[in-house]
């Protein structure tokens, strides 16, 4: 690693690191800033009780001392506190408990659109303006169109309720199909058309030209020249794309009842739970980041020719 790669990545890293602490600051007060807490909705609470709750998770110390007593804890100890709704239970634990469900749904759905976009992506460029192109076009067009909860209640009627071939519940492993395949129609579509465009950009490059001009193989010239470069794009969607399946889940994790993450932090903000409200955006924030990262280091090692700045 040279010196102006490794002064990026500290660079970015410090930039992340700043991203997360702004998400932190600004949903923090935020979420206090709303009308309401955590204990209105409990039934046949005294004034006296409530008090005692908001003294035993410090909700009744001033907002500020709150903010940075919650910051102590994360940056020393790495510490999200106690559940206020699921008593008992650190956020850590939940949160963990979610993203065992939540990064089989995230790996799945990503190799999916990464894999089949690709391939679908080079068979349209390849076969352009003939019936397969078209076709190929039309079902991108209209996967990217449609929001994932619309996709996952579509899936989910056919395959459940009309065909009952598979279940509706994603609390089993077969039950996780539908979700991946919700998550990764809208990524796949996006990625076999940026393949397509690039590799026929690619195909009409002078360098393409000569190559089999020289009498150089077809299936080196598509495979060694034409579709690496044309990847490059690809990688450079690669963090928005993975963004975009973690955000995704939210909403497919509720329409298919997946115990995961997602499904953790709408019920957070719907019970007003406070630290795994924050520990939940946390998570979600650096994976974010963390994804970007990756995407912006890849662009580089595809392309040496791209310069860090």
């Amino acid at each position: 690693m040279n010196s102006k790669m490794a002064f990026y990545i500290v660079k970015r890293v410090l930039l992340a690191l700043f991203t997360v602490f702004l998400v932190i600051t600004i949903t923090f007060f935020v979420m206090h800033s709303v009308p309401g807490g955590p204990f209105t909705s409990e039934k046949a609470i005294s004034a006296e009780a409530q008090k005692a709750l908001e003294a035993k998770y410090g909700l009744d110390k001033p907002l500020f001392e709150q903010y940075v007593s919650y910051l102590k804890d994360i940056v020393t100890e790495l510490d999200f506190g106690p559940s206020i709704k699921t008593r008992g239970r650190d956020v850590a634990d939940i949160i963990a408990d979610g993203l065992q469900t939540s990064a089989k749904l995230g790996v799945a759905a990503a190799a999916i659109a990464l894999v089949f976009g690709i391939i679908l992506g080079a068979v349209a460029a390849l076969r352009r303006n003939k019936p397969i192109d078209r076709i190929i076009m039309v079902f991108t067009t209209a996967f990217v169109s449609m929001p994932s909860f619309i996709m996952g209640s579509l899936l989910l009627i056919l395959f459940a309720i009309v065909l009952n071939i598979l279940p509706a519940n994603g609390s089993t492993a077969e039950g996780l199909i539908l979700p991946i395949i919700t998550l990764s129609l809208s990524p796949l579509s996006n990625i076999t058309r940026l393949t397509r465009s690039s590799m026929l950009d690619v195909l009409g490059q002078d360098y393409i030209v000569t190559a089999k001009a020289k009498g150089v193989p077809h299936i080196k010239v598509l495979f060694g020249h034409a579709l690496k470069n044309a990847l490059i794009p690809v990688i450079t969607y690669f963090g928005p794309m993975l963004a975009y399946i973690v955000t995704g889940s939210l909403v497919v994790e509720q329409i298919f009842a997946v115990p995961g993450i997602g499904r953790e932090f709408v019920s957070s903000i719907t019970n007003r739970d406070y630290p795994l409200i924050m520990g939940t955006t946390i998570v979600l924030a650096v994976l974010i980041v963390v994804m970007n990262l990756i995407s912006d280091i890849l662009y580089k090692v595809v392309d040496p020719r791209i310069k860090f700045e």
